[in-house]
């Protein structure tokens, strides 16, 4: 018996447009949150987002400041915060990702569309900054801990020798130093093809930016051209990241923007494949495995790059990718 969908159904029926409405489930991400279609007189997304694990009026919050710069993120109808219960505006169910894999030709438009938003969310975003959280060093630093905890020692059972966590610790630091030396922007923290959204209008529908943070104004851009869940050419990746430098108004040279991209892009990849193993052993969600590989990938070649960074791109070339390949998947 789900008792939480039972008492989600009973809520959006108190509404006089839902009052026949049977929720269907419409997606689902790595927290504890569902989401539901119901229909009415329009189509409504309906959030269940249990209030001991999920914070709702963050996400009522960055709901309101997104709208306010004009982003297509949907705006929050009704809300019963007691309950974790949430009334949504639908923006649809064409996935960026999805729409790709059918159409690849469709990409250079909607990437194009993805950096003018992400550009509007910087530019208009920093008025709303400073009354974010901060992507400060404990939140970094923390970040790092999942992908040696949960990926190194929990799901391949590797473990580091006195001085392998010198050398650990001393790779954490440079990647830790580069994102606190960035310029700080409103960052959603999870921008890519997963939760963005194809839609006739203002595209991209922008979802799952309830993490917003005040942070390094690279963030997004990596986490949109390195993608944890498709991998672009390396053309595509530099014309578009080029782009954004031009435009961000960000006052960085080439070769120190393109340290930046590489080194958030490095430290959001661990976390990544951190977070990915621990959804397998902690929350029973195996589906994020098969990303892992393609996730690790890019800190191999980024890595290779940078002297300073040696022993991580040893670390992963000769250790964790072989490793990989004998637990599976």
């Amino acid at each position: 018996m789900d008792n939480r969908l039972a008492l989600l159904t009973d809520w959006v029926r108190q509404f006089d447009c839902l009052a026949e409405a049977s929720p269907v489930p419409a997606s689902s991400d790595a927290s504890f949150r569902r989401y539901f279609r119901v229909q009415g007189h329009d189509s409504y997304i309906a959030v269940d987002a249990p209030p001991a694990t999920e914070n709702s009026q963050t996400f009522i919050t960055i709901s309101r400041y997104l709208c306010n710069m004009g982003i297509n993120a949907p705006r929050v109808i009704e809300a019963d915060l007691a309950q974790g219960f949430l009334l949504i505006t639908d923006l649809g169910s064409r996935q960026y990702l999805d729409e790709i894999g059918n159409d690849f030709s469709a990409a250079d438009d909607l990437y194009s569309d993805a950096l003018d938003t992400l550009i509007r969310l910087q530019t208009a975003g920093d008025k709303y900054r400073k009354s974010l959280p901060s992507y400060d060093e404990a939140l970094l630093r923390f970040e790092l801990s999942i992908f040696r905890e949960w990926l190194l020692e929990r799901h391949l059972g590797l473990a580091f020798s006195a001085e392998d966590d010198a050398n650990w610790q001393s790779c954490c630091d440079a990647l830790v130093g580069c994102a606190l030396k960035q310029p700080r922007v409103f960052v959603h923290r999870d921008y890519h093809s997963r939760n963005l959204m194809v839609t006739d209008e203002n595209n991209p529908g922008v979802l799952d930016f309830q993490d917003a943070l005040n942070g390094p104004y690279t963030y997004d851009i990596v986490s949109l051209l390195r993608d944890c869940y498709i991998k672009w050419p390396v053309e595509f990746v530099d014309r578009f990241a080029n782009r954004f430098r031009d435009d961000c108004g960000q006052a960085v040279s080439v070769e120190q923007f393109r340290k930046d991209f590489d080194y958030n892009g490095m430290q959001r990849h661990l976390k990544a494949a951190g977070i990915f193993a621990r959804l397998f052993h902690r929350d029973g969600k195996g589906g994020y495995l098969d990303n892992i590989r393609r996730t690790l990938d890019y800190v191999v070649v980024a890595s290779s790059r940078y002297n300073e960074l040696k022993f991580l791109n040893a670390l992963l070339g000769e250790r964790v990718m072989l490793a990989l390949l004998e637990v599976g998947p």
